[in-house]
């Protein structure tokens, strides 16, 4: 397991997989790191070289991650409930926000968007 910026990543996966560890990075964005390291696409984590982990490192640190993210997350979602708009009124009544349909599926809408109302009451 290499521990990298409070993550545990797993050593035997490709390390666009083991990316998406990460809370705000996903498959494409794991891509573009690869990418920009010169990483090949079947590199597992553990054939990385020191120099690669530091320059991982690096671009990682530079970015909205984690923590940082799901607070800047949380607080968008308040914003828009203070000012009452309309996407704020439906996270407030734990229903979808963009435009799904109530009369059947909404079970996961109510779990998601009742998450932030119970950390983070204001």
């Amino acid at each position: 397991m290499l521990h990298l910026l409070g993550v545990n990543l797993p050593d035997q996966k490709v390390v666009s997989i083991a990316l998406t560890h990460f809370y705000g990075i996903g498959r494409k964005s794991a891509l573009q790191i690869c990418s920009q390291l010169s990483i090949h696409r079947q590199c597992k984590l553990h054939e990385l070289t020191e120099p690669q982990i530091n320059s991982l490192t690096s671009i990682l640190s530079s970015n909205l991650l984690e923590s940082d993210l799901s607070r800047v997350v949380s607080n968008n979602i308040l914003r828009l409930k203070r000012i009452k708009s309309y996407v704020g009124m439906r996270h407030s009544m734990n229903l979808p926000v963009h435009g799904q349909r109530t009369r059947n599926n909404c079970k996961t809408a109510k779990r998601l968007n009742g998450r932030f109302v119970r950390k983070y009451t204001t």
